[in-house]
């Protein structure tokens, strides 16, 4: 009776080992991806599916233009067959680091598959681009065939499969972006203002129109002042804006001084949510998804708003 209990927990013990193995052995045939912000490892990992194993650098909270790199990053970046960025200097201090990783490995930066045309300019530095692309699900279509065609240049074997992953991915973009287009609609248009942090959502605006304005430029790198804020304020004042908006990846301090400035002026402002910009949610969660995220956007904007 020992012997056979004994037989049958090696039995189960070797199976397990034997899934286990399995497991890392397909993962380790796999093509290891590198992004810098989730919302890039989002659409690898839809494009991708099960050929691909993606990491991301920038989580939660992160804001990409601050970002410095790791050593736990360089080695991410180095084990990475393939790498994707967004570019257009959104992660500007990591900017050496992509360009050396370029001589050993394809290293693309997707904003850079959106037409010159179609990228709006930098108020304060016009030989600047906007980076926040994704804010426009017309532009990040770009992003995501550049992906595409990228996978399928490295793994041509699989080039159907990722055409499938990627037309599946697009349809559900375009169907997210007829509703934020419904859902605006139904802003009052005195009211289509949206006040943040930071200039993040420019080409939100120019897609789904509505009047945009950030407390600090394009980049938080950039300083804001008394009369930055008080330009805010006087706009709620004089547009009777009732809401404002605080960002994940930034600190709440600069609209909570706008929002107390603008009741010393008699104004009631209230916040009207958090907002995703430069960084998704927490992985796992419905916000980090680029389409979780994206909608959560819209319905809280809309929310405050309408």
């Amino acid at each position: 009776m020992f012997r056979g209990k004994f037989f049958i927990f090696f039995v189960t013990l070797f199976a397990l080992v034997g899934c286990n193995s399995a497991a890392s052995g397909d993962k380790e045939n796999t093509i290891k991806v590198t992004t810098t912000i989730a919302q890039i490892g989002d659409i690898a990992e839809n494009v991708g599916g099960e050929k691909v194993t993606v990491e991301s650098l920038m989580g939660p909270g992160i804001d990409p233009h601050l970002y410095q790199a790791s050593q736990g990053d360089i080695r991410k970046l180095n084990d990475a067959e393939i790498i994707f960025y967004n570019g257009l200097r959104l992660e500007g201090r990591m900017g050496d680091i992509l360009n050396k990783m370029s001589e050993s490995k394809p290293t693309i930066a997707v904003g850079e598959a959106v037409p010159t045309k179609l990228l709006l300019e930098d108020d304060d530095e016009t030989d600047k681009m906007d980076p926040h692309i994704w804010f426009d699900i017309s532009l990040w279509l770009f992003a995501v065939e550049e992906v595409k065609n990228s996978l399928i240049e490295l793994d041509g074997e699989n080039a159907d499969f990722y055409e499938e992953n990627a037309s599946a991915y697009i349809k559900e973009l375009k169907e997210l972006d007829k509703y934020a287009k419904e859902q605006i609609s139904a802003i009052p248009e005195e009211s289509r203002v949206l006040v943040t942090a930071h200039d993040a959502f420019k080409y939100f605006g120019e897609a789904y129109g509505m009047e945009v304005t950030g407390l600090q430029g394009l980049s938080t790198d950039a300083e804001f002042g008394l009369n930055d804020v008080r330009s805010i304020i006087d706009l709620l004042v004089e547009r009777d804006i009732k809401a404002v908006f605080v960002e994940s990846s930034i600190s709440e301090d600069s609209i909570n001084a706008v929002v107390k400035g603008a009741e010393s002026r008699g104004h009631s402002v209230e916040i009207g949510g958090e907002l995703y910009s430069d960084a998704m949610g927490t992985k796992g969660t419905e916000t980090g998804t680029y389409l979780g995220m994206f909608r959560h956007n819209i319905d809280t904007i809309v929310n405050a708003l309408k």
